[in-house]
């Protein structure tokens, strides 16, 4: 049997932070937030895609608390809320990583 308290923190990660990271224009985001603060333009301009885009990626972020704002007058400053995601998603990166260098392997195999 599964442990219930378990299972709840498995459906609010699933909510919560992998819901945000379904989908890899935020995962760039959060990259490029991870380098420093940033405003929706720069974003915008450095993923090539339209700030209004980039704005409701931002938005599905703050609302799952992986980014935090701050007003500069009228400009809102982006910021990573908690480092450690970028750990995470580098740990899945290098899963990937693994994983598709063991299909190489076995695929070298079976050709020899």
């Amino acid at each position: 049997m599964i442990d219930q308290k378990l299972e709840t923190e498995i459906g609010m990660l699933h909510n919560r932070i992998c819901h945000a990271l379904a989908d890899p224009k935020r995962i760039l985001i959060l990259y490029l937030l991870s380098e420093k603060p940033r405003l929706v333009n720069e974003l915008a301009e450095m993923l090539e895609i339209p700030q209004p885009t980039v704005s409701r990626h931002l938005g599905v972020l703050r609302e799952r608390g992986l980014v935090v704002t701050e007003r500069e007058g009228t400009a809102i400053r982006y910021t990573l809320a908690d480092h450690r995601i970028i750990e995470a998603v580098d740990l899945m990166r290098a899963i990937l990583n693994t994983q598709l260098a063991d299909s190489i392997k076995l695929a070298q195999s079976l050709i020899e």
